[in-house]
């Protein structure tokens, strides 16, 4: 395939997922031709899902793209405020599923129509068979979410060999800013890390949990640019969810929120980046986009829940099909009821409705 002919074939596709998407990652590609074929694969892959998903709709079945896997529970960090420990995903003597119950569970979600996987925790490589579940999918596309501090040589080796992994690094701003949330020496192995990832020559991101406390570094500074110079191509801003009364004070205020969506804006406008800004970008869906109506999530002990943010569920794919979990009437109501999936001036749709989630996954367990 020429690059012609590759840009020509995928500008659709790309364009569909985000108008951005072709401009921050097309010249990477072009700029590494021996991955054009593998690009090729993945592309055809998407188109794939795209109809296997329209067929399940049609029989009712609401498949999500996106299927989100914490894959472990531990985590070799404890920074303040982390909604994985607070919603019980990051937990002391877990549970988890095996590798071969991750690959089976894959497997399944590849037939319904499931094309990207993001794979978090608790600390992915902490996870013994994480590159070999990746390795194993070649036609589906993982974005592995880290903490930066526990990837090692033996990681880098793999990852470099594979076309189908993106990495996404988290970190809050500066040293003093990241060290503060993730503990001292965090942001030093942060940027260690993402330097890596740009010497061997793979696709990589990084994750930001926007607060009060550093929203205003990132608008007002050259920040984001000087991550693009270091070679990220994604960046993820999630606005903090409180994860108790003493975590409240963090939450961006109407203005600051609003102040924040324009800098997002008017940035991914400028630069080739693919900027995922949460929960800006979900109005364009209508509002939230969990519970299938975007992804869904799987926790460490296989639990379906609408997303990451809650730990309530119906289904656990150990004991039931995917097919089944995704179709429980849980997750049926929850679209229903179109007031839970607004965000109500809070960074989560869910977080925002505790009692009416409550209730309806009373009614649903009956």
């Amino acid at each position: 395939m020429s690059i012609e002919n590759f840009v020509e074939k995928s500008r659709g596709v790309f364009e569909g997922i985000s108008p951005n998407f072709l401009k921050a990652f097309g010249p990477w590609i072009l700029k590494h031709p021996k991955y054009l074929f593998k690009y090729k694969k993945l592309l055809n892959a998407y188109k794939e899902s795209e109809q296997k998903r329209a067929e399940y709709m049609e029989k009712g079945i609401m498949v999500p793209p996106v299927l989100i896997l914490s894959i472990t529970s531990r985590c070799n960090l404890r920074c303040s405020g982390c909604l994985a420990y607070a919603s019980g995903t990051v937990k002391d003597n877990p549970s988890n599923l095996e590798v071969s119950e991750w690959k089976r569970l894959i497997e399944e979600a590849n037939d319904l129509g499931v094309f990207c996987y993001f794979i978090a925790g608790g600390e992915p490589f902490i996870f013994d068979g994480l590159m070999d579940i990746c390795s194993a999918h070649k036609d589906r596309f993982f974005l592995i979410m880290t903490n930066g501090t526990a990837i090692r040589e033996n990681h880098f080796k793999k990852i470099r060999k594979l076309s189908n992994v993106l990495v996404t690094v988290s970190i809050e701003g500066d040293k003093e800013i990241t060290d503060k949330r993730r503990g001292k020496g965090v942001y030093e192995k942060v940027v260690h890390t993402l330097r890596k990832l740009k010497e061997i020559g793979v696709l990589f991101g990084v994750s930001v949990t926007v607060e009060r406390n550093n929203y205003e570094y990132w608008i007002k500074s050259s920040a984001l640019e000087i991550y693009l110079k270091m070679g990220v191509k994604l960046a993820f801003f999630f606005e903090h969810i409180p994860v108790d009364q003493d975590e409240k004070e963090k939450v961006l205020t109407k203005e600051e929120r609003k102040e924040f969506r324009k800098w997002i804006t008017d940035f991914r406008n400028e630069n080739p980046v693919l900027i995922i800004h949460s929960p800006g970008d979900e109005e364009k869906f209508g509002g939230c986009v969990s519970a299938g109506r975007g992804f869904a999530h799987v926790t460490p002990d296989g639990d379906l829940t609408p997303c990451p943010v809650t730990s309530a569920s119906t289904h656990n794919v150990g004991r039931s099909s995917l097919e089944e979990a995704l179709a429980s009437p849980f997750f049926k109501e929850i679209r229903e009821n179109e007031h839970l999936l607004e965000t109500e001036d809070s960074p989560c749709a869910l977080f925002s409705h505790p009692e009416a989630l409550r209730k309806i996954l009373d009614e649903c367990s009956k």
